[in-house]
């Protein structure tokens, strides 16, 4: 038995790859993190989903504050162990009735991490279900190795590159349903993406990826967050936290993160 997860739950993460529903906030505290999205691209002037990636949490120390959760955390040292690390974070906000979605693709493609022992945490601040575009995963996909992306910058794909796998039978996906406040758990080389928006009512979620301090950047040295444990290993430099929403100097570094993610070089993990 873990700390926030039964042997069964375990088992079904390292079997299958993915594990949902459990609860990290209530729902009310999930309507609040809602209205705080809203704030920020209203003091931006611009939708969240252009700023808030790869490092989203450096917006703001409420978000950090959400990612050290103590019912996220006690999930992911039940997965990966006491030291951990939050590498990143994205929001994934559709609004209503929109063509946004998101290709099937794997966390690892572009990530650069070793050893490939990541975790997200979807949380989700709104409903997401199959009407909205909830996340869609393909059970026991992890268990394969990197797969080829195609890069297909298709302008509704809401992805930076709009990588895509080709998956030729998808009919065995499961969609990870959630109540506000509720968070899905999947491994970094799990196939998933979701589908677009078919409701009047925006869904909005924010994807936490941990690792364990062990892992390592292959793409220079990068920044995190000790967010529980300890860092005997060094391979991370701190990132700079946010003493305030918009803090200048950690948006400065948010910016830079989803630059080098969005327009780098980086190669795929299937061809590294």
């Amino acid at each position: 038995m873990g700390k926030h997860l039964t042997d069964a739950q375990i088992a079904h993460f390292r079997d299958e790859g993915w594990l949902a529903p459990l609860r990290a906030i209530d729902a009310g505290e999930a309507a609040l993190c809602a209205r705080r999205i809203e704030e920020y691209e209203a003091a931006m002037g611009e939708n969240a989903n252009r700023s808030l990636k790869i490092k989203g949490h450096l917006a703001a120390p409420w978000i950090v504050e959400l990612g050290r959760n103590t019912r996220i955390l006690d999930a992911v040292e039940d997965l990966i162990g006491p030291d951990i690390l939050l590498f990143g974070a994205s929001i994934f906000a559709k609004a209503g009735n929109n063509r946004e979605y998101v290709s099937w693709h794997q966390d690892s493609a572009y990530f650069g991490l070793d050893p490939h022992e990541e975790i997200t945490a979807w949380v989700a601040f709104t409903p997401s279900n199959a009407a909205n575009g909830a996340l869609q995963v393909l059970p026991r996909s992890h268990k394969q190795p990197d797969l080829r992306h195609v890069e297909t910058y298709a302008p509704d794909n809401m992805l930076a590159r709009g990588q895509e796998l080709q998956i030729e039978d998808d009919s065995h996906a499961v969609t990870m349903e959630l109540a506000p406040g509720e968070f899905s758990l999947h491994h970094e080389r799990t196939a998933h993406g979701s589908q677009r928006n078919r409701t009047a009512e925006r869904r909005i979620g924010f994807a936490f990826f941990y690792i364990p301090a062990h892992v390592r950047s292959l793409t220079g040295r990068r920044s995190a967050t000790l967010v529980r444990g300890t860092d005997r290993h060094g391979h991370w430099d701190a990132d700079p936290l946010p003493r305030f929403d918009r803090d200048p100097v950690a948006m400065d570094a948010l910016r830079a993160a989803w630059g080098q993610y969005r327009d780098g070089e980086a190669k795929q993990a299937a061809d590294a």
